[in-house]
């Protein structure tokens, strides 16, 4: 049976990008013995992680910028600084801190993964495939190293190398909801329908599996047809009115030509 591939535009799926190595970032507990430096920092500290909590990355950025200044050594500081950078928007100056960090200091598999998601935020495809490459040679049992390849290798267009790297992922975390996500939405793009609702379906039964993936399945639902089975998904996560709208949009990308 030919696999169908869906039209240019006919679906947009969301990737789960997630950053891995900076544990260890928690608040430090303040002492009586504590300068004024101390309870700045700690401050300071907690400010960036309210506004992280909160997805004010910009604030949260200003913040980890500040910490870095007396911590330049710190890779967990300027994963912090990058990612929000780059969730905020800021692809270059994010770009420049990883890529500055490694120059002075030298590469890790943690450093590398951000450096590739920030190229891939700047649409920077080659650079980003390679980097992520060259942190699985570092960390080929990481499974969030292989997922973010994926990721890239799907953006390129190389759905069949992207899938042979969440495979990799999945070796080292069997049934991943973040993974599984990637994979469906790999498959999705492929055209390959049947493979990716399982992948998403599989997924969504996972314990941890996020909205994010219950909608990429709701999606790939009505694609398939099933237009029931994905306002049930919908209403697990969206308001009546969106629930409504969505129905609608389902009902047009039922109908759309498939070729």
């Amino acid at each position: 049976m030919p696999r169908r591939r869906l039209s240019p535009g006919l679906i947009a799926l969301s990737a789960a990008l997630w950053l891995g190595g900076c544990a260890g970032l928690g608040i430090k507990s303040q002492t009586a013995a504590d300068g004024p430096e101390d309870v700045i920092e700690a401050s300071t500290r907690a400010a960036a992680l309210s506004a992280e909590a909160s997805f004010d990355y910009q604030s949260a950025a200003v913040s980890w910028n500040h910490l870095r200044q007396t911590h330049l050594k710190d890779p967990n500081m300027a994963l912090r600084l990058a990612r929000n950078l780059r969730y905020s928007g800021q692809v270059q100056p994010a770009i420049d801190v990883t890529s500055g960090f490694i120059e002075a200091n030298g590469r890790s598999a943690p450093l590398l993964v951000e450096l590739g998601k920030d190229y891939l935020a700047g649409d920077r495809l080659g650079l980003a495939v390679r980097t992520l490459r060259d942190a699985s040679e570092l960390a080929p049992t990481d499974w969030e190293v292989w997922s973010a390849l994926g990721v890239a290798l799907d953006y390129q267009g190389n759905y069949t190398e992207a899938q042979t790297a969440y495979a990799r992922a999945l070796a080292q975390s069997a049934d991943n909801p973040v993974v599984l996500n990637n994979l469906g939405l790999s498959q999705a793009q492929a055209g390959q329908l049947v493979e990716a609702r399982a992948s998403l379906e599989k997924a969504v039964d996972q314990p941890k599996a996020t909205a994010q993936v219950r909608q990429n399945l709701a999606l790939i639902r009505a694609l398939s047809g099933d237009l029931g089975g994905a306002e049930r998904l919908n209403r697990q996560d969206l308001p009546a009115d969106e629930v409504r709208n969505n129905a609608a949009y389902y009902r047009l990308l039922a109908g759309a030509r498939i070729n």
